[in-house]
Parts: structure tokens; sequence; C-alpha cells
């Protein structure tokens, strides 16, 4: 039996990179998986990947910048499955990670925010009624980026330091409500990791000397956040970034 069996997940921006990767250990380990993304042709692919596998999973067309598509997705998801369980906001642009604190403007900082913090919020507020008093997980996958204070990032650190601050509220206020919320923040080779450094940007060197694998390294750390194993950990920044940031889950 899989450490996931029964359970329902339902994961944002699983087309591919550490999305994919967690949908796919996740229906490994016995869960029955939504795949949400923006692209049709990416979310088809991680399904059929996952059923060829012999995992159940469903596709959803998804864009986090519109909260009638992520009710959309939740009511999908349950009319299919019957409940969620397991909560993966991953989803993010990658065009809109990049500015100088002088060059910011308001559009694309809003833009960084409604698909980050702001559609975490939306997800996690459409799924609570089936979390609540179930044991529920909910996952935010963020970035050291803001903790590191990564130059010509700043709407994207921005946006990921405040779902990270929107994680550790809700574990204060669900908590009683056996709902755990975390935040998982990788340091990860993915396509988007090359579209937004691959002109030269510095990546300070981390305490492995490598940068993550989203299947070996990434994944199985979402597998631990929404497996029983986890189940007194609420409101931490998981660090899986082989030493990139030391002590900086606290």
């Amino acid at each position: 039996m899989g450490r996931l069996e029964g359970k329902v997940a339902i994961i944002t921006g699983a087309g591919r990179g550490i999305g994919r990767a967690i949908a796919r250990l996740y229906a490994a380990e016995g869960a029955r998986v939504a795949v949400t993304s923006l692209t049709p042709a990416n979310v088809e692919q991680v399904v059929a990947e996952i059923t060829e596998a012999g995992g159940e999973a469903l596709g959803i067309v998804c864009d986090v910048f519109d909260e009638a598509q992520i009710k959309s997705a939740v009511a999908q998801t349950v009319e299919r499955f019957g409940t969620i369980d397991i909560v993966v906001n991953n989803a993010v642009v990658p065009a809109d990670v990049r500015s100088t604190v002088l060059e910011l403007g308001v559009d694309k900082l809003n833009r960084s925010f409604q698909t980050g913090p702001i559609a975490a919020l939306h997800m996690m507020q459409a799924c609570y009624p089936y979390l609540e008093n179930r044991d529920g997980r909910i996952i935010n996958v963020t970035s050291a980026t803001g903790v590191l204070s990564v130059a010509g990032f700043t709407p994207y650190g921005m946006s990921r330091e405040a779902t990270r601050a929107l994680t550790r509220v809700a574990a204060r206020e669900w908590g009683d409500k056996r709902i755990t919320v975390n935040a998982l923040c990788p340091f990860a080779l993915t396509d988007a990791f090359r579209e937004t450094t691959g002109d030269g940007v510095f990546v300070p060197p981390n305490a492995v000397g490598r940068i993550g694998s989203p299947e070996e390294d990434v994944a199985p750390v979402a597998l631990f956040m929404a497996s029983k194993d986890s189940q007194y950990m609420t409101g931490y920044s998981f660090m899986a970034d082989g030493g990139l940031i030391i002590d900086a889950a606290r």
C-alpha cells in the first residue's frame, strides 16, 4: 500500500517541472490526482504518464489568475473523486518574476501576486470544506528568492514571501480543524528556472554543490508533507534546497 492510498490531491501548475514530479509521485503512492495547468497539452501528457503507470488522474485546464476557474477545478475534482485531501499550490508565471525595485510597475506586481498568494488563497478557500476535520494537507510551493533577497527578482520575491505569510497565518487559524498548512521552498532545475536564470543571473551556491532534481530531491519532500508522517508539523517552510538557505525555515 502506498503512503497516500485513498487520498485525493489537486495540484496547480502540474503540467511540468516540480508540479509534474509531485503529481506523478503522489499517484505512484496511491493518490488520485487532479492535474491542473494552463497548457492543455501538458495536462494531457501528465495524465497519460500517470495512467500508463497504473495510477488514476483527472486533467483540468485551469488559469489560476481566474478565481472562477479555480472553483471549477475544485468542483470537477470533487465530482470525479468525491472529496479533496491534499492541495498543492504550485502554479507560477515565469514571465512575471523579474524586475528591479526601481523599475517595478504595479501591473507586473499585481500579476505576480494574482498567480501567487491570491491564487493560493482562492484555492485554499475553495478546498477548505473538504479538508476540514479530515486531516487535510495544504502545501504552498514558494521560493527562497525572497529570503535570499535576490536582486532583480522583486515581484517574485515579494509574492513568494506573501505566500509564506499566508501559509503561517492559515496554519495558525486552521490547526484545530485538523488541517496542516506548510510551504515548500525548492531549489531545482526546471524549465521555469532556466527561463528566468538563463541569461547569467547569479545563483548562490548551496551546501551540497548542485541544483536539485524535481523528481529525486523535491517531490519526495512534498510526499512527506502530504503523508501522515507530517501530521504534527504546520506553519513551516520546508527548504528542499540542498542547504541553500540554512536555518531559514524558522
